[in-house]
């Protein structure tokens, strides 16, 4: 039993180190991008909006001093020192912070989904690395068989059962190979310095381009074909922003029409009073102190019904724009579908031709073996067979790609 887990283990090992692989590569890419770090900074911006808007007005200090002393029946008034603390409208507080909040909120959303798109990149640029990696290999694997064939073909010449042209066209075939692996190691470089750039590091970072990729899920792509799009997105960073957004213009709204009411201000006058020398009254020279109340008077509404109005337009914007948005996502989610689809039957028709290309090269290896057969034949089944693997390597690629896409679409981890 030890061993059947331990064999499993290992069958096990690459996927497990490409995953880990993976999620390194995303984690740095969430702690160093610059365009999720920029879009963080701008939601911690707006956090700070709350505290300005939901602040009440700063106090007045009015203080008089006056050159001629004015007389009053307990002697000069020398100075008069008036404070003054206007308040807003019950909830006018309140709904200014609800919409600075909501904002914010919003804002963060609008990180998440820099983040999301971020990862999707990156996933897509990392199956690029395979299929890159990949095709390499099978070429590599393919020289390896040229290289058989060649030995093959040179024995049956120097047996007098076949021509030299044999050798001459595996030799072509083997040039072409040789080309086509030294062109695509040159392109790793290429394709390491673009991820390297999503993940800002060093561009000459070291990459480890991966062997394998994860398996689609069997039947991947089938479901939630007829789940309503309200549903199926609603969880969206696009849509959480604008559901954010409208809430934040409805506490607008409400803080436009708290804003043509009434402001009432509350206070106290402070006079300095000097005592009278030619007579001593009552309370002679006693300061005065006045409690004072006072009323904004909204006569201009004009501006007040602008602020309403032009709450109810933004608000009208963020709703027509959540439904452009869940449509194109919508769309989007579909051909997500339809791409893994696609790549799923690619792959298991590359896997029968793969295996009936395999059964007719042992058929013509042993026909090429006792006649007088050339090696045209078995080339060309050779050539079929690379471009199946390649075919194969691209459509494993393409999958993976578009379920990272549906992913991000339906806000899965």
């Amino acid at each position: 039993m030890k061993k059947i887990i331990r064999i499993i283990s290992i069958a096990l090992l690459p996927f497990m180190v490409n995953a880990q692989a993976l999620d390194d590569y995303l984690q740095i890419a969430a702690e160093n991008n610059p365009e999720v770090k920029a879009s963080y900074a701008r939601f911690e911006a707006a956090m700070q909006k709350a505290p300005q808007v939901s602040s009440l007005p700063d106090p007045t200090l009015t203080m008089s001093a006056f050159g001629k002393m004015i007389e009053t029946r307990l002697g000069r008034q020398e100075a008069k020192f008036s404070l003054m603390q206007m308040f807003p409208w019950f909830g006018t507080l309140k709904a200014r912070e609800d919409a600075a909040t909501s904002m914010a909120e919003a804002g963060f959303q609008q990180y998440l989904d820099t983040r999301e798109e971020l990862f999707v990149k990156v996933k897509t640029v990392y199956a690029e690395m395979y299929e890159l990696q990949a095709t390499i290999r099978i070429q590599e694997e393919n020289m390896e068989v040229l290289n058989t064939f060649r030995e093959l073909a040179l024995s049956r010449f120097r047996n007098g059962k076949a021509a030299m042209v044999d050798v001459v066209r595996v030799d072509m075939k083997r040039n072409d190979a040789g080309t086509e692996i030294t062109l695509l190691k040159d392109k790793r470089a290429s394709v390491a310095y673009r991820f390297n750039a999503l993940l800002n590091v060093a561009y000459d970072s070291e990459v480890v381009f991966p062997e394998t990729l994860p398996a689609l899920p069997e039947g991947e792509g089938m479901e939630q074909g007829n789940i309503e799009g309200d549903s199926l997105f609603a969880a969206h960073p696009k849509m959480q922003q604008l559901d954010k957004q409208t809430a934040s213009y409805a506490a607008q709204r409400r803080a436009a029409v708290k804003q043509g009411l009434p402001m009432i201000g509350i206070g106290v006058d402070y006079s300095i009073i000097s005592k009278q020398t030619e007579m001593n009254p009552e309370n002679n020279g006693q300061d005065v102190i006045m409690p004072m109340l006072s009323v904004s008077l909204p006569v201009f509404r004009k501006q007040h019904k602008a602020r309403v109005k032009e709450a109810d337009f933004l608000a009208e914007a963020a709703r027509q724009e959540s439904v452009a948005v869940r449509n194109r996502l919508r769309a989007d989610y579909e051909m997500a579908r339809y791409d893994i689809r696609k790549a799923q039957q690619r792959i298991a028709l590359y896997d029968k031709q793969l295996e009936s290309t395999g059964q007719a090269m042992k058929l013509l290896l042993s026909s090429y073996g006792n006649t007088d057969s050339t090696m045209d034949e078995i080339l060309r089944l050779q050539q079929e067979k690379l471009l199946y693997q390649a075919a194969k390597i691209t459509a494993e690629k393409d999958g993976f790609s578009a379920y990272a896409r549906k992913a991000y679409l339906l806000s899965e981890d």
